[in-house]
């Protein structure tokens, strides 16, 4: 095959999915991230999902990438977080399955059921908040509705104060920004652990009925179980994963419905099931664009090309519900009546999503509590000037400024 040379991934996120569809189209390719470094991209589905089951691919930067092993990965590379943490994410083989068995404790589904009560709770609170926007003013759901609720919730979950969620949601933010500078991104990784550092502190000093105080109190009946650096890492990986990803899915499901009146009726008629909305928004806008990273154990033959042992790479998960060897010619559009709406957006394999229970039941009692508070509810903008988060690793948009009810009309004498 022609050796090409690497195509710099647009860290401004301008436009990921023309981007993805363009990598597909190459195969297995390699791409430049910030700072100079290059992996392979996956864009296609059936690779993608081969590969994420394949024992010769692993999520062990320590163990898997020379490049970080021996230094030449310098500490203040711009995504230096996705690897230098030390948690489920991260985690491969054994040490994953120790760490998978601790943390999903806490999302089986009738601990997920049991927290349907909350989400209610969440979901009106939020939304009386939104009924105080005067008829015709501009109200942002980004900021004051699908940021909010599933960070809130998995705060609870976790076990953090307000105060606390609220500055680590802001090193989330930047986490997931691929246009912060190399200072920034190691002030970055400084700042979330200090701030699980001092969570974990207060919670062994007073433990709770929350994630955070249960691996505290795994960790401390047998230190061999969970080391500290996995503790603060895997409660932060918790916290980004829960709250990032969930906000991105409302905000791409509130977008799809408000730009597509039919696929919107469809759904409010009773036509169609919210079910049915998540899922659709789940394959075509996955909340989760290029994912970093993971590493071939040995060479790899795939898609005509070779992989090296030790080399990176990253699923492109916008791409892979998009691919039309999956989906056909339209597999770009969104229709909630689409029979096949199968996707891995959530992931697949061992890695797969723990939280994505707690996600769909956030997206379905959002959605619809909120579509039938506000039936005439419109964007503010035209669809092309929603400006997109500056990144390659996450799918959405900086905010969605909506009109939630028209402006009252003076009455006539």
């Amino acid at each position: 095959m022609e050796k090409r040379c690497p195509i710099a991934l647009d860290p401004t996120g301008r436009d990921i999915h023309a981007e993805a569809a363009r990598l597909r189209q190459l195969g297995p390719t390699q791409v430049e991230l910030p700072g100079g470094v290059v992996v392979w991209s996956i864009n296609d589905y059936a690779l993608a999902r081969r590969l994420l089951t394949d024992p010769r691919v692993t999520k062990s930067a320590r163990k898997h990438w020379p490049a970080f092993t021996d230094g030449r990965i310098p500490p203040d590379w711009e995504l230096i977080s996705w690897v230098a943490m030390d948690n489920i994410a991260t985690a491969a083989g054994s040490d994953h399955m120790r760490l998978r068995r601790l943390v999903g404790k806490a999302f089986t589904p009738r601990r997920v059921e049991a927290i349907r009560p909350r989400v209610v709770q969440l979901v009106e609170e939020l939304i009386d908040d939104l009924a105080a926007t005067p008829p015709g003013e501009i109200a942002d759901l980004k900021t004051q509705f699908a940021n909010p609720l599933p960070a809130r919730l998995v705060a609870d979950l976790i076990g953090m104060p307000e105060a606390a969620r609220a500055a680590t949601a802001k090193v989330i933010d930047m986490m997931v920004d691929t246009t912060v500078t190399p200072e920034t991104a190691q002030s970055i990784l400084a700042g979330w652990r200090g701030a699980m550092e001092d969570l974990i502190a207060a919670k062994r000093r007073e433990p709770g009925e929350d994630i955070a105080s249960d691996l505290i109190a795994a960790r401390d009946e047998d230190g061999s179980r969970l080391s500290e650096s996995e503790l603060t890492d895997t409660i932060f990986a918790i916290l980004g994963a829960g709250s990032e990803t969930t906000i991105n899915f409302i905000d791409n499901a509130l977008t799809a419905l408000l730009t597509d009146p039919e696929q919107r009726r469809l759904v409010t008629s009773g036509e169609a099931t919210w079910e049915q909305v998540v899922e659709e928004t789940l394959r075509v806008h996955s909340p989760l664009a290029h994912l970093p990273m993971r590493y071939a154990v040995e060479d790899l033959e795939v898609g005509g090309v070779t992989i090296p042992k030790g080399d990176p790479l990253i699923i492109n998960y916008a791409a892979l519900g998009r691919d039309p060897a999956l989906h056909g010619d339209d597999a770009d559009r969104f229709d909630v009546l689409r029979e096949d709406k199968e996707h891995i957006s959530f992931g697949h394999g061992p890695h797969y999503c723990l939280g994505a229970g707690v996600a769909r039941l956030m997206a379905t009692v959002s959605l619809s509590t909120l579509l039938a508070r506000f039936p005439d509810m419109e964007l503010a903008v035209p669809e092309p000037e929603l400006v997109p988060l500056p990144t390659f690793i996450m799918n959405g948009h900086r905010s969605l400024p909506v009109i939630l009810q028209p402006a009252l009309v003076p009455a006539t004498a």
